[in-house]
């Protein structure tokens, strides 16, 4: 009975040593999968601001485009703030990413590392105490039956010399030896009896001490470490939460953002911005005359029945104005893009409107009057420099100095030709433009066109109507006609038109530059016609050497040029020869 005990006993503790084996194993990959959560949802926090970012970039207005130049108007602003708010947005994504990362994934990870070290610790002793017990137990089972076995055999050894003793027939010799014989047994007996009751008593000890303070100290840790490892994902989820709720303020103020930036959105300002982006400074027309019919007269015939604009002959001057300004009436098609186009044409804008040229000029002067600013300071430092030099000789020569002042100075004298020219044009223009007191004047014509021209110009309009098959003539083809005279008239416009009509050519290589090479520049005009490169720089090749010692290369869509060929590497491409 006693050994069916023992056994149910070490049976049940070790079915409960299973048992906790399989739950803190459950907890164990409890951990590691909300570890794996955590995760994910921190590369999706981590994914959704790259995203977010790359949204607020890829609207972003670029740089010397139509988008930047709308950033004027309160709406495009209110915009360029939102995307500006959205970025921060996404920033704040980034640190939850990073804040999952930093106090959840990296503590669970060393946090697990750990709980699996203790978990295999505690079994391990329960294993070590459980065997320990179990070999004790098998030791007094030995000594038992050892101690069983010596009784039998003293009993046995006592009867055989009791029966020699009783027999005459034995001798007394023989009856010695086997009393001897049952006193070593009986003697044996009670050693194993000994040994049976210490063994007893020892492992009566190791099993009270086994079972009420080995194993329940065991348990009592593992328990603690399944508390504390509960503890610890209650914790997670709490920071889990934390981490969502620290940002949520920054979060708060970029909508907030977003809220004010759409709030200052104001339509009447941007109206008015449109208003004087858009102001000709073109005088309204005057009234139109009566015209009697009279006998060999006839009367003069509009340019088209259906055009509120004057007859392109009628360049002459009125007599209640001055000089005959071209204009365009507004909501009227004009087929000529390249005299219109804003940003191109002639030096001192003339193919603009009064109005739009004046603030182009006045752009132009502010522009140059801040590089005159930057050559100054430059010139004071330099100037400060050469003091300290003349007064300090081992700290530098002076004269080191003079070469680059001299530079300076003539910068300084061409922005201010420059200046002087763009001033000259802004005063003609200023001088030009009509007043609210000047009298209304009926005008022709698109743009402003030379007197010694309007005899010309006439005749070429009668000309026009009379091969028109309807007896008409458009507007669109008065237009072109002026505009062609115009420009035959104006040297400078030559080169402008056959830029803007020739045909982009293609791509026929690559090259790299080996050396830097100072191309054309606004202030020396020299080497016209080529392109500044930097050593190292990567540009495409549109025309090879000619024999000339130049090639032609572009930049961009609208940067191209001539550089010397000796100063690329040049790499056309296998089929570049076919195509020329």
């Amino acid at each position: 009975m006693m050994e069916e005990r023992m056994g149910d006993c070490w049976s049940y503790t070790k079915d409960q040593f299973d048992n906790l084996e399989k739950h803190t194993q459950s907890g164990i990959e409890f951990v590691e999968r909300y570890t794996k959560f955590v995760k994910e949802r921190s590369e999706i926090e981590i994914n959704y601001a790259k995203q977010i970012r790359n949204l607020s970039k890829k609207y972003q207005p670029k740089k010397n485009s139509r988008e930047e130049e709308e950033n004027k108007y309160t709406s495009c602003r209110a915009f360029l703030s939102t995307l500006n708010e959205l970025n921060d947005y996404a920033g704040q994504h980034e640190v939850i990413a990073e804040n999952l990362t930093s106090q959840i994934i990296a503590e669970l990870s060393r946090y697990l590392t750990e709980l699996k070290a203790e978990r295999k610790s505690h079994f391990h002793d329960g294993r070590k105490a459980q065997q320990h017990i179990e070999s004790s137990w098998k030791q007094l089972e030995a000594s038992k039956r050892r101690f069983e076995r010596d009784c039998k055999e003293a009993d046995r050894a006592q009867q055989y010399f009791e029966r020699m003793d009783a027999d005459i027939n034995v001798t007394k010799a023989d009856v010695e030896k086997a009393r001897q014989q049952a006193q070593m047994r009986h003697q044996m007996a009670a050693d194993s009896k000994t040994e049976y009751s210490n063994f007893l008593t020892k492992f009566n000890q190791e099993q009270n001490e086994h079972y009420h303070t080995l194993i329940p100290n065991i348990f009592q840790k593992l328990q603690e470490m399944e508390e504390r490892r509960i503890e610890r994902v209650g914790m997670s989820m709490k920071t889990y939460a934390e981490v969502d709720r620290e940002v949520l303020p920054i979060v708060g103020k970029c909508l907030d953002g977003m809220t004010k930036a759409a709030e200052s959105i104001e339509p009447k300002t941007d109206s008015k911005q449109v208003v004087e982006s858009y102001k000709s400074g073109f005088e309204p027309p005057g009234e139109v005359e009566f015209e009697d019919y009279g006998p060999g007269q006839s009367m003069k015939r509009t340019v088209s029945e259906t055009s509120l604009s004057n007859s392109r002959g009628e360049a002459k001057e009125r007599p209640s104005g001055g000089k005959s300004k071209g204009k365009l009436w507004p909501f009227i098609k004009n087929k000529n893009k390249l005299s219109l186009k804003l940003g191109s044409g002639p030096e001192d804008f003339s193919h603009l409107p009064p109005e739009q040229r004046r603030k182009k000029l006045q752009a132009k002067i502010d522009d140059f009057n801040k590089d005159i600013q930057k050559e100054m300071d430059q010139k004071d430092a330099l100037t400060k420099m050469k003091g300290v030099y003349e007064k300090n000789p081992q700290m530098g020569d002076p004269a080191s100095v003079d070469p680059r002042l001299v530079e300076i100075a003539m910068n300084i004298e061409k922005i201010q030709s420059e200046v002087q020219k763009f001033e000259g044009w802004l005063a003609e223009v200023e001088g030009r433009l009509p007043s609210k007191s000047d009298p209304p004047r009926r005008q022709s014509g698109l743009y402003e066109t030379q007197n010694s021209n309007s005899t010309t110009v006439g005749n070429n309009c009668a000309q026009d109507r009379e091969s028109s098959p309807d007896g008409s003539y458009t507007e669109e083809q008065s237009s072109e006609t002026q505009v062609k005279v115009a420009i035959a008239n104006t040297p400078e416009f030559d080169d402008e038109f056959d830029d803007g009509d020739e045909e982009t050519l293609p791509t026929i290589g690559t090259c790299k530059a080996i050396y830097q090479f100072e191309g054309n520049t606004p202030l020396t005009g020299h080497n016209e016609g080529t392109i500044s490169v930097t050593e190292g720089e990567l540009l495409y090749v549109i025309e090879e050497d000619k024999g000339d010692g130049w090639t032609r290369v572009r930049r961009n869509e609208e940067e191209e040029g001539y550089v010397p060929t000796s100063y690329v590497e040049v790499f056309l491409e296998p089929n570049a020869k076919e195509r020329l």
